[in-house]
């Protein structure tokens, strides 16, 4: 973090975070000049300014040995912020309380200019992460009873705090452990910040089209005149140098000669003056540009796309773009696009990374919002989320990603968001291999693509394969109200395409259950039992009854109304029955209209064939299923119980630094990280209560021999040195005698040849349910658990299911559920049911290593043998690697 990193302020500014360095002398010492003398006071006491002036040198001077941060905004040093180890004051390296708790003291000095805007308290925030991470556990400020701005910033933080009162000031002891309650609050600081940052781009006052021309082809012109014809209410200033007047607005030449502020500026100018105009943007203190302009890294520019949002950062801009379609907000009646549509106004936020993605989606979508983001240099879906979480104006969030900047944070931002609003997500490269070579069974199923479903499946976002699928689900969704169930009433005048429905119904898990004898009523049908087939006779006012009474049935929870036109009343009165008798329903009401695809008076979604309607369906019954298991606080005990699933005595936190050290040690040596010697991998799965079946490392076959006498016969012969043994002959079971585990021995080494480093002789177990159980580390995804049928047809089945750590026990249940296998593990035909507890206790076990232990970047128990009253693991493989250390994500920062 030597260069530092960028945050968002409370009122939407930026500003830039890093270390204090020596030459930051001048600029702290003109820092104390600019405060007040009430602010010298508050930090350094009777001392004031002639204290703080010694020791912004002695901060700054060769014998400190503090952690300091300091803060700059537009470039200047505003804040310095700090922890002194207790001791190191001088060079004896600190000292240790009787509890053993290292301790340091806290101190934080902010430009008045800047106060009020939460620097402070992030500041603050991000020391105490930064302490704990080195072994402090304990910050101590020691402040006057009379700033109460502090007193009241310490309270606030997050982090256990006491007071004790002294001569004159008062003492403020931090725990900086992180809490859930420090999560809490830096996560509703970030989602301030966030959509702060974004209101004066998205809800602007004023907006400035730098680039603007005559010619009503150009771009520029398209951009004005659409902010002309949506009804933009603030001023609109074109700018450019070769013209008076553009589309009957005066035109001025530059962004200093423009009479008011600006809130937003769209550039529309060539490649190579962007730079200059953002500068001008910079100077005249916009608050956020849209650069619609191509040319940038996806011209092989990327050293130009890096400058331009160095210059937005360090002026507080926000950036959207470059190499975007721009900006619409509907409610604010803001086109700021060069789109040759005008969008409608709907409920709907739209985010796309690709311009002609997103023009077809406003096509077929009425939207509240619509942001192209082109090139994503600096705004992407992560803030975009956290500005429509709170937008009154929408109700379902839509995205087309490309790619991810940080998977990790959009996981966090995407679960709370999806608690209140679905978010919809198309992301293209389904098909991509990975980057990385594949060596583990694991690692050979987890691909990018399954890190993504995992990821978002986790956040409770809504994965869609087409842009197709999400207009469909969007549509519903933004129409209807969630449905409280799977029970699906399929009510129309057409028996084909209603079976048609049916039988979509069954795939996706919905259920067509028998209707009450009686609930529709009607003059003639074919069938009343569900589907009800009211025959092409139907009238409209029968159809829409049918409806209605199908709404007031306690035994449904959706329903869908198939018709085929022209028959019965027609095309419009059909339609106006079916929106008028679900005008006032408490549950969703959609309609498969053959040939005819679109809402139906704005109200009741239609779709032009019923897979469609019950694939959008389909959708939200599993948005509803998620939100409703959230609402009843299973994601609020996942650490604590993954924490406490661990089968040992121990702390977490001595089971994490016990298992630290036997990574430690294998990469110390082996730098480039390998495969775990079976006896590491055994030692490191104990560490998290994780048993394998006894067993012996041998070297030789008169070792493996003694070995098979030891452990148990039958015994098992497996080699240590090939990744899949089974493919090179390296596994012999069933072994009765100690001189058939000698034979298998030596005609295993002849057979495999050098690679053969040794063999593993285990105790064979009775018969069970054989079950793979796995881990893959992704550096930008983080983690993922892996469960599925095993042995060696672990690969050939492909029967699996990921999850992203840590999990709970009922999640992990849930996970082999899924298995296609998971009958044999609940007693198939007969047979006795397997302890899925045990295996679900195992996945949870694994996935709080995955969590602790970055560098463990594959892992195989293959096979788990499952068994009426246990869950063995009986082979291993593990393998670490180096990894750059991740940022806490209590860190708020950009990009």
């Amino acid at each position: 973090m030597s260069d530092g990193y960028d945050v968002l302020l409370r009122d939407g500014g930026i500003a830039h975070v890093r270390p204090l360095l020596a030459t930051d002398r001048e600029a702290l010492h003109e820092l104390v000049d600019r405060s007040s003398a009430r602010s010298a006071y508050l930090r350094f006491f009777t001392g004031g300014r002639n204290t703080a002036h010694a020791y912004m040198d002695r901060i700054t001077g060769p014998g400190y040995h503090g952690h300091a941060l300091v803060a700059t905004v537009r470039d200047e040093l505003v804040a310095v912020a700090e922890y002194i180890p207790d001791g190191e004051d001088g060079a004896d390296g600190g000292t240790r309380r009787e509890d053993g708790r290292d301790t340091a003291d806290l101190a934080i000095l902010l430009d008045d200019a800047v106060q009020g805007n939460g620097l402070g308290t992030l500041l603050l925030e991000h020391l105490a992460i930064n302490a704990a991470a080195d072994g402090v556990r304990e910050l101590t400020a020691d402040v006057l009873p009379e700033n109460e701005t502090m007193i009241r910033v310490l309270r606030d933080l997050g982090l256990e705090s006491v007071r004790h009162a002294g001569s004159g000031t008062l003492r403020i002891n931090l725990d900086s452990s992180p809490t859930p309650e420090l999560q809490a609050v830096v996560e509703a600081r970030d989602h301030v910040a966030g959509r702060a940052s974004l209101t004066r781009v998205l809800a602007p006052r004023s907006v400035a089209v730098i680039g603007a021309g005559r010619d009503p082809g150009g771009v520029g012109h398209k951009v004005l005149r659409n902010l002309l014809d949506g009804g933009f209410a603030g001023p609109l200033y074109p700018v450019n140098p070769k013209a008076d007047q553009v589309a009957g607005l005066t035109c001025y030449p530059g962004l200093a000669d423009v009479p008011g502020a600006v809130d937003l500026a769209v550039v529309a100018v060539p490649p190579q003056q962007v730079l200059d105009v953002a500068r001008d943007c910079a100077a005249a203190r916009v608050a956020g540009l849209v650069v619609v302009t191509s040319g940038f890294a996806e011209a092989g520019r990327p050293d130009a796309e890096g400058e331009l949002l160095r210059i937005c950062r360090s002026a507080g801009m926000r950036l959207v773009g470059p190499n975007c379609l721009g900006v619409v907000n509907t409610a604010a009646r803001l086109n700021a696009s060069f789109l040759p549509h005008a969008p409608a106004r709907g409920r709907v936020a739209l985010m796309s990374q690709s311009g002609a993605v997103g023009a077809a989606l406003l096509d077929r979508l009425d939207v509240s919002s619509f942001v192209s983001v082109g090139n994503k240099a600096d705004v992407s879906g992560n803030d975009l989320l956290e500005f429509w979480e709170d937008d009154e104006d929408t109700d379902v969030i839509a995205l087309y990603l490309e790619s991810f900047g940080n998977p990790r944070k959009f996981a966090r931002i995407a679960r709370r968001v999806a608690a209140r609003k679905p978010v919809l997500l198309v992301k293209s490269g389904r098909s991509g291999a990975g980057d990385r070579a594949v060596r583990s069974h694991t690692a050979a199923a987890a691909t990018p693509d399954v890190a993504v479903d995992a990821l978002v499946r986790a956040a409770g976002v809504i994965r869609l394969d087409s842009v197709h699928e999400l207009i469909d689900t969007a549509r519903l969704l933004a129409a209807q109200p969630l449905p409280r169930g799977r029970r699906v009433a399929i009510v129309g005048n057409s028996g084909g395409p209603e079976a048609m429905a049916a039988d979509a119904c069954e795939r996706h898990g919905l259920v067509v259950p028998e209707l009450p004898a009686g609930l529709v009523k009607a003059r003639s049908a074919a069938a009343l039992g569900n589907p009800v087939d009211l025959t092409a006779d139907a009238l409209a006012d029968e159809i829409g009854a049918a409806v209605a009474a199908l709404v007031g049935a306690d035994e449904v929870d959706a329903v869908l109304v198939v018709y085929t036109p022209p028959f019965g009343s027609g095309l419009e009165e059909t339609r106006k029955a079916v929106v008028a008798a679900a005008e006032h329903a408490d549950k969703p009401v959609l309609a498969c209209v053959s040939g005819h695809d679109g809402l139906i008076d704005g109200r009741v979604p239609g779709y032009a064939y019923p897979e469609q309607a019950v694939e959008a369906l389909a959708q939200a019954v599993r948005y509803a299923e998620w939100r409703t298991a959230r609402a009843a606080g299973a994601p609020a005990a996942v650490s604590t119980t993954a924490a406490t699933a661990l089968a040992t005595t121990s702390s977490a936190g001595e089971v994490r630094s016990a298992a630290r050290e036997i990574v430690g040690e294998e990469l110390a040596a082996r730098p480039e990280g390998g495969w775990l010697a079976p006896g590491a991998a055994t030692r490191l799965l104990a560490c998290y209560g994780v048993s394998l079946v006894e067993s012996a490392d041998v070297t030789g076959p008169e070792a493996a021999a003694e070995a098979a006498a030891q452990v148990g016969l039958p015994a098992v012969v497996k080699a240590i040195g090939p990744v899949h043994k089974s493919d090179v002959g390296g596994v012999r079971l069933g072994l009765r005698s100690p001189e058939e585990v000698r034979r298998a021995y030596e005609e295993m080494a002849e057979r495999i040849g050098p690679e053969m480093t040794g063999a593993t002789v285990q105790r064979m177990l009775p018969p069970g349910v054989e079950i793979i159980v796995g881990g893959v580390g992704y550096p930008a995804f983080g983690p993922l658990v892996m469960v599925g049928m095993g042995g060696v047809t672990a690969e050939l089945l492909a029967d699996q299911s990921f999850r992203v750590p840590p999990l709970t026990t009922e999640e992990a249940v849930e996970m082999i559920r899924e298995l296609r296998c998971s009958p044999l593990l609940y007693g198939y035909r007969g047979a006795p049911p397997a302890d899925v507890e045990a295996l679900a206790g195992t996945v949870v076990r694994i996935g709080r290593l995955l969590e602790d232990l970055p560098e463990v970047a594959e892992l195989d128990l293959n096979p788990v043998i499952v068994t009426t009253d246990a869950a063995v693991t009986v082979d291993v493989r593990i393998r670490v690697a180096p990894c750059d250390p991740q940022p806490s994500p209590l860190l708020r920062r950009l990009r």
